[in-house]
């Protein structure tokens, strides 16, 4: 095709549609007593990972599948961030002895990483539908958002490691706001 979107362009979509995963990336990295490399690592390629992998998804199904997604693609976002949100509120709250150090299961890795990369699957829709070189731009948003996550993790923990509890607090806070600014976004309220 000619005429393709620009690489600079690519880049900000690429940023635009990690800023929910660099936002959760601060959450956990909030929660982290002492700064878990492995865990950090684990948390910004699975997020890098699922924001490379929901375009192409998106893009493949193009088309004939675009009001579904689009008439989903918010409440399942929101219903997964609260949830997890809502999880970490209630871990803020348990007695000290009883707090995770941070660390994340694989079940709750795969449940962050597919909430906030929901608004890039609809970009892959988007995408089959503009002149995008799809695997460049794949690699390009999966690796910003890699990059952007593990930063966020860095600044979480640099921020938490004094107020864990409270930090944990406002990070299930922040996880139930972005879930309810995707669904009032995507619902025409805001």
């Amino acid at each position: 095709m000619s005429n393709l979107v620009s690489p600079f362009t690519l880049l900000l979509v690429a940023v635009a549609v990690s800023a929910d995963a660099f936002a959760v990336a601060v959450g956990k990295g909030l929660g982290m007593r002492r700064l878990d490399l492995r865990a950090a690592g684990s948390i910004a390629v699975a997020f890098g990972g699922f924001q490379a992998l929901m375009p192409l998804v998106g893009w493949l199904l193009g088309s004939r599948m675009e009001h579904l997604v689009a008439e989903l693609d918010h409440w399942i976002a929101f219903g997964l961030l609260a949830g997890v949100g809502t999880k970490m509120l209630w871990e803020a709250y348990r007695d000290a002895e009883d707090e995770p150090d941070g660390t994340i299961g694989w079940g709750e890795l795969v449940v962050l990483s597919t909430a906030t990369s929901i608004d890039a699957l609809a970009v892959g829709i988007t995408f089959a539908f503009l002149p995008v070189s799809i695997l460049p731009a794949v690699v390009l948003i999966g690796v910003t958002t890699t990059t952007i996550a593990l930063v966020g993790v860095l600044v979480g923990h640099h921020a938490g490691s004094r107020w864990r509890r409270p930090a944990e607090f406002a990070g299930g806070v922040v996880l139930v706001m972005i879930g309810l600014r995707v669904l009032l976004d995507h619902t025409g309220v805001i």
